[in-house]
């Protein structure tokens, strides 16, 4: 692109200085959505070897934000930012072999950039290599592997690897089983909005399964896991709610309605 080019031609940062303010300046205007002087910034920043220019660059052509969507041109960048050891780069590089845009699809790859990524711990690539390690889909399964890489994930807020904890010590994978455990697991990640954990915990008070029966409480969460989404709440909907009084049912539709705790997020680093 010719115009994203000639960004290379202004004036570029003299020193780390100059590249903080500059970078900043970037990621202050790409919170408030305007990503076309976001990469006015990041374009020269990039062209000029700054590896987190060069990833941010590379997810912009990913999503097409301030740009058309390109894949190409987002391996290119990317490719540059995670050859230079940015975490957050090899992570999004890793994610375009695991979906194959841009590039000939290649789990074996994803795996690797994931790891590099995830040993400089970068919680989302933990998340994502925990998740690789546990399935087996796409790698041989690594138990112990992704306990690890979960719990990592989870010291950073990540709550699909709490819930995940949570499986593993429901299903004794690598450790013993563990109710209490994976209650508490599906709990933390529950209360962080993961629907999966939502699901989970809402079965596991409706069993009594590492925690007191409750029912009520059961239908609060599982609630909660069906308006966000997840297929496993369908699995004890029905059973819960049928047990409950209609007095009952309206208690825990008034409580699955309260907002959740805040929590903090970002889409840049």
């Amino acid at each position: 692109m010719r115009w994203f080019d000639a960004l290379a031609k202004k004036t570029r940062p003299s020193d780390d200085a100059t590249v903080a303010d500059r970078m900043a300046e970037a990621y202050e205007a790409s919170s408030r959505g305007d990503y076309a002087r976001a990469l006015e910034i990041w374009g020269p920043l990039a062209h000029a070897g700054v590896p987190r220019a060069q990833n941010n660059v590379g997810a912009c052509f990913t999503e097409g934000l301030g740009v058309t969507r390109d894949p190409k041109l987002a391996l290119q960048w990317l490719s540059l930012a995670a050859a230079a050891g940015d975490a957050i780069g090899q992570r999004n590089y890793a994610a375009l072999y695991f979906k194959g845009e841009g590039v000939e699809q290649d789990y074996a790859r994803a795996m690797e950039l994931y790891r590099a990524a995830a040993e400089q711990d970068d919680g989302a690539a933990q998340d994502m290599l925990s998740w690789m390690l546990l399935e087996g889909e796409v790698a041989a399964p690594d138990y112990a592997a992704a306990r690890r890489f979960a719990e990592l994930a989870a010291a950073h807020g990540i709550a699909a690897s709490m819930t995940r904890l949570g499986m593993i010590f429901h299903n004794a994978l690598g450790v013993e089983r563990d109710p209490a455990q994976a209650v508490q697991w599906w709990r933390r990640g529950a209360e962080r909005g993961d629907a999966d954990g939502q699901a989970m915990l809402g079965a596991a008070f409706h069993l009594g399964s590492g925690v007191k029966r409750d029912p009520v409480e059961a239908l609060v969460w599982l609630l909660r896991a069906r308006a966000s989404g997840s297929p496993l709440a369908g699995q004890f909907f029905q059973a819960v709610r049928a047990a409950l009084s209609p007095a009952q049912i309206a208690e825990a539709e008034r409580r699955a309605s309260a907002p959740l705790p805040e929590t903090l997020s970002g889409s840049w680093p």
